[in-house]
């Protein structure tokens, strides 16, 4: 007797091999059967006509807080993620020392990656100290499978006290923050994270712990997730061009724990010529030996902002007046034709897609232009971009997103743009990612990448085949991070699986919700096309719903993750080759 049946639906098994229709059958939350089945089932699903997949791996999120309080990971399951990697970039919420700790530790979280404090603070109490007790908190409480990486600046912190923020490390402490990294893989964390990102400041305003490391200190962590199975580095090396020095240090840490890394964020508003000098890290890597590889966001980024319209001269005036007020302004010739002229102004003065208001979106949940550009307002109204952020925005005081190109930004979103992109994404020194998601909660929200892809690219513009665009989302990242037995709809893989609508999966558009905890504020998008999504054979979304399951496994290394040495690259290039496009 089976648990599941997904009957006939058209399935596409991550490894990019040809969709064929099939059934799917589901015992104790492994999948057992792929092919014509006659088994009966607790429960049978027709998927006839639909989409059946493994269910997305979204490898760098900053759900490590937010699990605490919301154990569905919202919104990533509304779009068929069912295997979530945090700890990213160097912050962990674990080890903890004394409270200090955790006091600091939040701050710095609420800063660095705009959790508010607030929701921080009163999402749960703070009283792991060690990386297992922590995992203990989620362990059997969430929905989604959840693995986390120990991140330095939280190490750095522990071992070093407030001088980790403007040190040097003796021996003793780097032989402190090695215990700590070496007791946390032991514990269960997935690997070692760090950053030497530029602008990266804590709770008092100070660079994170990770920026004051030399990089000697950058080399012995990476070592030590050397002896844990199933581990694997993250980091982030510069905000743009990255430095010889910087590169070298990647390939040195890769060589150090041999193991991969993967480095965030390839192109981030950053010009051709800066992606394609990012991308010779993983070229002086491959050439001592080791392995890095570059995650890159597969969306434009859209950036919630609420002062870009009250920056132009003289707008800020009129948008502190009454709503009354502010059409009365708009109405009045001189002072229209001001507001225009500097409207116009600050777009000529503005650097590159910050200059054109075309790109811009409404971000107003209440509004019916929610989710549109102002250029194709502008279309539907037959007028230009300038009259709609008078007649419109500045009227109606509406919030906006800041649309930006997370590459080749001169070409928007532009079928061009799309087609640079995919080129990006199969060369095999990249891996999409990068989402972000649980962090920079009322700025951004790219949980939602994987409708986004196969909405934009597969069907809109057909630039990825279904089967393409799914391994690069499931089987790539979970022989990256060796993640065992998920990636693929298989016999003997764990049942983490979507169905999806091809003809209508894809976004909607994020809006403002405030229900953190403590009442703040984030963004969140929901789905269409998303019918079912299963966690280890368990339902935990139907239809833009999340049910109550909560299967997730809290993924720990070594039980739940292969380790993907350097030998076995070079033994196996296969795991790392993208798949053909269309």
């Amino acid at each position: 007797m089976l648990d599941l049946l997904l009957r006939q639906g058209t399935v596409v098994d991550g490894t990019g091999a040809p969709a064929r229709v099939a059934d799917v059958g589901v015992r104790d939350g492994r999948i057992v059967a792929v092919g014509v089945l006659d088994e009966p089932a607790t429960t049978t699903i027709d998927c006839t006509g639909r989409i059946v997949c493994p269910g997305f791996i979204d490898v760098h999120t900053h759900y490590d807080a937010q699990l605490l309080w919301d154990p569905t990971a919202s919104p990533s399951p509304l779009h068929g993620v069912t295997t979530v990697l945090g700890g990213n970039c160097g912050f962990s919420i674990a080890p903890l020392g004394d409270d200090g700790d955790a006091d600091y530790v939040r701050r710095m979280m609420a800063v660095v990656e705009g959790i508010p404090l607030g929701a921080l603070e009163a999402g749960a109490e703070w009283t792991w100290r060690g990386f297992g007790e922590y995992l203990e908190r989620l362990e059997g409480r969430v929905a989604v499978n959840a693995g986390f990486l120990v991140g330095h600046s939280t190490v750095r912190r522990v071992a070093m006290g407030d001088a980790a923020v403007r040190d040097h490390a003796t021996p003793e402490q780097l032989d402190a923050m090695v215990s700590l990294v070496r007791d946390s893989v032991a514990d269960g964390a997935l690997g070692f994270s760090s950053s030497l990102g530029e602008g990266h400041l804590d709770g008092d305003g100070n660079p994170v712990p990770s920026s004051s490391a030399a990089f000697d200190e950058f080399i012995a962590l990476s070592a030590a997730v050397r002896d844990q199975p199933g581990t694997t580095l993250e980091f982030i090396p510069a905000i743009g061009p990255i430095s010889s020095e910087r590169m070298e240090l990647m390939a040195d840490m890769s060589l150090a724990a041999d193991r991969l890394l993967n480095w965030n964020l390839l192109g981030s508003l950053a010009s051709e010529e800066i992606y394609e000098q990012q991308l010779e890290a993983s070229d002086i890597a491959a050439a001592k030996g080791a392995h890095v590889i570059a995650l890159t966001l597969p969306d434009l980024m859209r950036l919630r902002s609420s002062t870009v319209i009250a920056g132009i001269p003289g707008w800020g005036d009129v948008l502190a007046l009454d709503v009354d007020g502010r059409r009365g302004a708009v109405q009045d010739p001189a002072r229209r034709g001001a507001l225009r002229a500097a409207a116009e102004k600050a777009a000529q003065r503005a650097m590159g897609v910050l200059s054109d208001f075309s790109q811009m979106e409404v971000a107003e949940p209440t509004s019916p232009w929610v989710g549109r550009s102002l250029g194709d307002i502008a279309r539907d109204r037959g007028t230009d971009v300038v009259d709609v952020l008078l007649d419109v925005v500045l009227v109606d005081d509406l919030t906006l997103y800041l649309v930006l190109p997370s590459l080749v930004p001169s070409l928007g979103r532009t079928d061009e743009g799309w087609r640079k992109r995919v080129e990006i994404w199969n060369d095999p020194r990249v891996m999409l990612g990068g989402s972000d998601a649980g962090a920079h909660l009322d700025l951004m929200c790219h949980a939602n990448y994987p409708t986004v892809v196969l909405s934009e690219v597969v069907r809109a513009r057909n630039l990825l085949t279904w089967e393409a665009a799914v391994q690069m989302m499931t089987d790539r990242p979970a022989r990256h991070f060796g993640l065992r037995d998920r990636g693929q709809v298989a016999p003997g893989f764990h049942a983490d699986l979507v169905v999806l609508d091809p003809d209508t999966v894809g976004s909607d558009p994020a809006v403002l919700h405030h229900d953190l905890p403590g009442g703040g504020p984030r963004l969140s998008a929901g789905s269409q096309g998303v019918a079912h999504v299963f966690v280890n054979g368990h339902e935990i979304a139907a239809d833009g719903v999340m049910t109550d399951a909560r299967p997730g496994t809290v993924l720990r290394a070594g039980r739940d993750t292969d380790t993907v040495s350097l030998a076995s690259l070079t033994r196996n290039a296969a795991p790392l080759q993208d798949p053909p496009t269309s």
